[in-house]
């Protein structure tokens, strides 16, 4: 009894040394990334042959994450790299149905970079910025927060920016004497 009660105890020990490592890694990974991205954006950087002036830091948001996770997933297991799902999903429709919604606010915003192949967040960082397109979307003002996934060697870093209604239009909205139109495209 003393050595199976012996043998629990250890494997619980073991398994939240494992489960607080992990935890650690997962901080680790979004400290790192928001770190990189937020040092390039407080200096500003050349996207191409265009210079991109210092942009406000980027949070990190768990819905976005979601989101980049999910799509690094299903193209490490479909075997594909694009920013449209094999079942024909966009970026939008995935990030949305993450929970990053856009119903409330002002104004909304969202971009996604992918990569292959790297090994590191240094990696796919520098292959980011010497990117134009990439390097523009990580200097985009509009942008506010990110999530990013890796998934065996697929990455996935998606962006997004919401801007509140002031406390003087949520009262104009409420009162009905201000009108909201969303814009199809």
């Amino acid at each position: 009894m003393r050595k199976l009660l012996s043998k629990i105890i250890f494997t619980l020990a073991a398994l939240f040394t494992f489960a607080g490592a992990y935890a650690q890694s997962d901080a680790q990974f979004r400290k790192e990334f928001l770190a990189r991205i937020n040092l390039t954006r407080q200096k500003g950087c050349n996207c191409g042959g265009q210079f991109m002036p210092p942009a406000p830091p980027l949070t990190w948001n768990n819905k976005l994450e979601d989101a980049a996770d999910g799509h690094a997933r299903d193209m490490a297991k479909r075997n594909y790299f694009s920013h449209t799902s094999k079942d024909g999903r966009s970026m939008e429709t995935r990030i949305v149905t993450a929970g990053y919604i856009f119903k409330g606010f002002k104004s909304f915003a969202i971009g996604e970079n992918i990569a292959q192949g790297q090994q590191s967040i240094a990696e796919v960082m520098d292959g980011w910025f010497k990117s134009e397109g990439h390097c523009k979307n990580l200097m985009n003002p509009s942008f506010k927060e990110v999530g990013v996934a890796e998934y065996k060697t697929y990455w996935v870093q998606d962006f997004g920016g919401r801007e509140a209604f002031s406390a003087q239009q949520q009262k104009l909205i409420k009162a009905g004497k201000y009108r909201l139109v969303q814009e199809k495209e």
